[in-house]
């Protein structure tokens, strides 16, 4: 059974068609990639699920609902959670009160003029949980905007990680690291998905980072679908490898 699905999306920005008749089908605790040249309309796609703006036509149904009129924080609050390609971080907090003003916003404690004491442990204690698992911990002092670009990347998937999300989306979760950082986010996103069971769904350009982690490929090019497999059956695909991969393949 599918844990997100969308039939035959489109969506206009006045006469310009970014999607048309997308179909995409994740199933739970799938990691999926999304690929497709620039302009593919790969950020359109994570927008419309994520609930940036509404499709034209076609349904989104996620965890058995039609979700096509929830806004974006219902979706936030149905599990569907997002990272964004140019990190959205508090530069100068420190990781652990980044970490503590998401845990309590998930937690709603935020607007309270005061937490009990009970409260306040259990911030601590998810805090450090959320620290443990992106391995953060030892950086709790240190100010994000102190920290190399991949270890803010880190911070902000232990944000979203903070609201407990049934579908974590990933919007490039490389970008401008280096061979460490990938390798890092890389062994990151394989703990999420293989010993947590998280389902996922990112958009990348790097393509080792693809083909050795992703369960399934969709790629796209103009806003149009044109394929989807195995990595093995995408790096095969000669549609794929004219459109995008190209000799690299």
């Amino acid at each position: 059974m599918s844990y997100m699905e969308l039939k035959e999306i489109t969506r206009h920005f006045g006469k310009v068609e970014a999607l048309t008749g997308i179909s995409l089908s994740v199933a739970k605790g799938e990691l999926r990639a999304v690929i497709g040249p620039n302009g593919a309309g790969k950020t359109t796609l994570f927008n419309l699920i994520s609930g940036a703006f509404p499709p034209t036509g076609g349904e989104i149904r996620f965890d058995g609902e039609l979700i096509n009129a929830q806004r974006a924080e219902s979706r936030v609050r149905s599990g569907i959670v997002r990272t964004f390609q140019i990190t959205e971080v508090f530069q100068e907090l420190s990781v652990y009160e980044n970490l503590r003003v998401a845990v309590e916003t998930a937690a709603g404690l935020n607007s309270r003029p005061w937490i009990s004491r009970g409260q306040r442990a259990a911030v601590r204690q998810r805090i450090t949980s959320l620290m443990e698992a992106t391995e953060l911990v030892g950086m709790e002092e240190r100010l994000v905007g102190e920290l190399a670009h991949g270890d803010q990347r880190v911070v902000e998937v232990a944000i979203a990680l903070s609201l407990d999300p049934k579908l974590l989306m990933l919007d490039e979760p490389t970008a401008g690291m280096g061979d460490k950082e990938t390798e890092n986010m890389v062994n990151l996103i394989r703990h999420l998905h293989k010993e947590r069971g998280m389902t996922m769904l990112f958009i990348e350009h790097d393509m080792d980072l693809i083909f050795g982690v992703a369960d399934r490929i969709t790629v796209l090019d103009n806003g149009r679908f044109l394929a989807e497999g195995s990595p093995e059956e995408i790096a095969n695909n000669e549609q794929v490898q004219a459109a995008y991969l190209g000799a690299a393949a």
